[in-house]
């Protein structure tokens, strides 16, 4: 599992400025642009999981957790989106972007949104509640060995067997590394059974790591928030999955 995200720049590419509403709750824009070492915008992307960019926004205590998708003006290279924040405090701005004929690069930077803030303590929790889906995320995490997470999805106590393809797999998984929101790739594996979503994960040191999990069901992706602690990894513990 690669780490990144804890830079704006590269130095092949840069993250411009983020710009966004000031406060919490005033409805406004999110843009940035991304532009090459010598200051040109970049406006042709590679799409990765069906998208030219992903954006993934969280305060830094790991709450208020947002996967979208912004728009691309192709003349200038500014990205936009309808943006309202839901709470004051400082947030990282992540892009997940591979530009044309480059390497997939995650840059990130830094807002601060004015108002009350009310920090939220991120304790272990491996089962999510939203919109009535139950989910439990089985499996542990290890630093510097491979391990299987198994996401189950269940609705009044059954599976759910009709979950929907959501960028390319039945299910998107972002870890971040508590204290530093490094952000972590997690690869979904195409094996898991009706209800079940399978991701190998690896993680680069021992601690607490953010995890949100997009799943479609009905039309409506909905994110489910675990939070889980990695340990040393068992002596002579082999990784038994590839990276996809």
């Amino acid at each position: 599992m690669n780490v990144n995200g804890t830079a704006l720049s590269t130095g092949e590419v840069q993250l411009g400025v983020v710009r966004a509403p000031a406060t919490a709750g005033e409805d406004g824009e999110l843009s940035f642009t991304v532009a090459t070492a010598d200051g040109q915008p970049v406006t042709k992307y590679e799409e990765a999981h069906g998208k030219q960019l992903h954006l993934i926004v969280v305060r830094n205590d790991g709450a208020h957790f947002r996967h979208r998708h912004p728009v691309l003006d192709p003349e200038t290279g500014v990205w936009k989106i309808p943006w309202t924040w839901e709470a004051a405090g400082t947030y990282r701005v992540f892009t997940d972007l591979t530009p044309a004929g480059g390497e997939s690069v995650t840059l990130s930077r830094t807002v601060e949104v004015a108002g009350d803030y009310q920090p939220q303590a991120a304790e272990p929790i491996a089962t999510s509640v939203v919109d009535g889906y139950e989910v439990t995320l089985d499996g542990t995490l290890a630093a510097g060995a491979g391990t299987l997470l198994t996401a189950r999805v269940t609705r009044d106590g059954r599976p759910v067997t009709d979950l929907e393809p959501y960028l390319g797999s039945f299910g998107h998984l972002v870890a971040l590394r508590q204290g530093d929101l490094a952000y972590l790739h997690i690869h979904a594996l195409d094996d898991g059974k009706p209800g079940e979503i399978r991701f190998h994960a690896e993680a680069p040191t021992t601690g607490r790591y953010l995890l949100y999990l997009d799943f479609q069901a009905e039309g409506v992706v909905r994110t489910a928030a675990f939070v889980l602690d990695a340990g040393l990894a068992a002596p002579g513990r082999h990784d038994h999955h590839s990276h996809r």
